[in-house]
């Protein structure tokens, strides 16, 4: 089945996104920072089961092509994604869709869940924190200046951005995202997940250098009856370096 790229207004500002496949469940995948789906989701547009499930990746305001306008992050940046998400998805005629959110499109999609639970038939997030230690602020600032990220993860950033946006954009996230430090606990959305009611499972690589695994624990703690998979050679990218593995277990657990 081929993937279909297009555009629609939501919100005042034209959302971009990516479809594929027929099936009856519609699911959505929320990148990470400075990501798309272009960039964030090539495995699982590509091989997710077609005949199951109608896949929809997207590009939030301000990155992939979405833009104008260019990216920024207000103190409500993520809860401006989660309402920009599933209003996309509502644009598009889907009455209930799943959520599959990666690193900040896990933090976008817990909020989604909390805020919108007759939308949200299940829940997938990996690499997700729901508040920001001040160790993370410490990992946060080694990933500041691009120049130093490898040429691999840099590459695809720079040719779809340009270098300026896109060093200019990591800067502002990591200043935007370090704010909630400052909030007690840290918190990003720890009060909302007691209410996400929906079917949820959470995936973590032990080997993570973005997000301690203590985040997914306690992610998996405050959703009640969550699951938790922890993969053992799993870094922050996982559902890329292990699609296989990642998307039989999605699957399995969507189905």
């Amino acid at each position: 089945t081929s993937i279909t790229s297009a555009k629609i207004q939501v919100n005042g500002v034209h959302l971009h996104y990516q479809q594929t496949g027929e099936g009856s469940h519609a699911v959505l995948l929320l990148p990470g920072m400075l990501g798309c789906g272009q960039t964030d989701f090539g495995p699982q547009l590509k091989s997710m089961n077609k005949q199951l499930f109608t896949v929809v990746a997207w590009d939030p305001r301000g990155y992939g092509k979405s833009i104008p306008p260019s990216r920024d992050f207000p103190p409500d940046f993520f809860e401006r994604d989660a309402k920009d998400a599933v209003d996309l998805m509502q644009a598009l005629k889907f009455k209930k869709f799943s959520l599959l959110g990666w690193s900040d499109g896990g933090i976008t999609a817990l909020i989604a869940a909390a805020k919108y639970p007759n939308l949200i038939h299940k829940l997938v997030v990996w690499g997700a924190n729901a508040s920001v230690t001040q160790e993370d602020v410490r990992i946060y600032n080694g990933i500041r200046d691009v120049s130093k990220w490898s040429e691999k993860v840099k590459k695809p950033l720079e040719e779809l951005y340009g270098h300026k946006y896109f060093a200019a954009t990591c800067e502002a996230w990591v200043d935007g995202i370090s704010r909630f430090a400052e909030n007690s606990d840290g918190n990003i959305c720890q009060q909302l997940l007691p209410d996400i009611k929906c079917p949820t499972f959470i995936i973590h690589g032990e080997k993570d250098p973005l997000v301690p695994q203590a985040h997914a624990e306690y992610i998996h703690k405050h959703i009640k009856g969550s699951r938790l998979l922890l993969m053992p050679e799993g870094k922050h990218n996982l559902h890329l370096r292990f699609a296989e593995d990642f998307n039989r277990e999605v699957e399995n657990f969507l189905r």
